[in-house]
């Protein structure tokens, strides 16, 4: 049976994860959903004009039937924060559409793994968790990008100081998608190797400014990059396509998605980006990591600022 994905939502995040699947080869057709059917049917018609150009994919629009059979359906709608409105306003208008969305969704696709794009998107995913949990849908069946840019963001400084090819330098982000997240540094690797003990090998400075400045360009690049041209998409969704063919394929890789997480460092029930094993089922199980003290009491805070948020919202969903 051919692989198909559905994206809903064809906006920046949406069609450059559709752009990034394409160039990849993930799936053999995608199906694009949005509310103004006319810019799914443009996205779609633009990139299927990439096709000859990379991979022999089928790129179309579509309306919610048409995802029927999708193994993954990406969620990169939502709602913008308008002037003046708060955050929890803002997560209340994104919680209304994905009320609608999520059944939708899974009316047409009821097998689907759920992959959550929309912002804030550890919260958007326990909210998506929540509406399909009232279809019968476990919570492993819905995951969010979560930490998985960030982590990719953290390689590629790290591998640029060190002069490593990113794909050999291991470490993780992880807790909220945003200002609290967590840099792993005690479990960084290169090579197998501590990053003290290959900067000393190799004699290249490893200091607290180093760290200070990776940190900062990490946790910063969503503030700068969007300065400087109004809004992130290559990188999240290259992310996406990422994980969309760890999930298509069952390839059993392990990624910094959001999840629910239970009884983990004495958190439960609170929906956050650790290393977790994905395959075709979606999240298959955490992988606990061996914090420091100040990374264990940075992560238990980065949770509690996102289950804040979520409970802001209990009784409104």
């Amino acid at each position: 049976m051919a692989i198909k994905v559905g994206v809903v939502g064809s906006g920046f995040v949406g069609a450059t994860a559709a752009y990034a699947m394409v160039q990849q080869g993930v799936g053999r057709e995608i199906v694009l959903v949005d509310m103004r059917k006319e810019r799914a049917i443009a996205e779609a018609q633009d990139i299927s004009h990439a096709i000859p150009f990379s991979q022999p994919l089928r790129v179309r629009a579509g309306d919610y039937a048409d995802l029927n059979g999708s193994q993954v359906v990406v969620i990169a709608a939502g709602v913008g924060q308008k002037p003046g409105e708060t955050r929890l306003q803002l997560l209340e208008r994104n919680a209304e559409v994905f009320r609608a969305v999520v059944p939708a969704v899974l009316k047409a696709a009821p097998d689907a793994v759920l992959l959550i794009a929309t912002n804030p998107v550890d919260v958007m995913t326990h909210i998506a968790a929540h509406f399909a949990g009232l279809q019968g849908v476990p919570a492993s069946r819905v995951l969010g990008s979560g930490t998985t840019l960030d982590t990719a963001r953290f390689r590629t400084l790290l591998s640029e100081h060190f002069g490593v090819d990113s794909h050999h330098v291991h470490g993780y982000v992880i807790g909220e998608h945003g200002d609290s997240e967590v840099l792993t540094w005690s479990q960084a690797t290169i090579g197998g190797m501590h990053l003290e003990d290959y900067a000393r090998l190799r004699q290249l400075p490893y200091d607290e400014a180093l760290r200070e400045r990776i940190d900062v360009g990490v946790r910063r690049a969503a503030y700068t990059i969007i300065e400087g041209k109004g809004a992130t998409y290559y990188g999240i969704g290259a992310a996406i396509a990422r994980i969309v063919d760890v999930i298509v394929h069952d390839q059993r890789a392990i990624l910094t998605v959001t999840s629910r997480v239970d009884d983990y460092q004495g958190l439960s029930g609170v929906t956050f980006a650790l290393p977790h094993l994905v395959g075709g089922a979606g999240v298959l199980g955490c992988i606990p990591l061996p914090l420091s003290d100040q990374e264990a009491a940075a992560l238990r805070h980065s949770a509690e600022i996102i289950d804040s948020a979520a409970r802001s919202l209990a009784g409104k969903l």
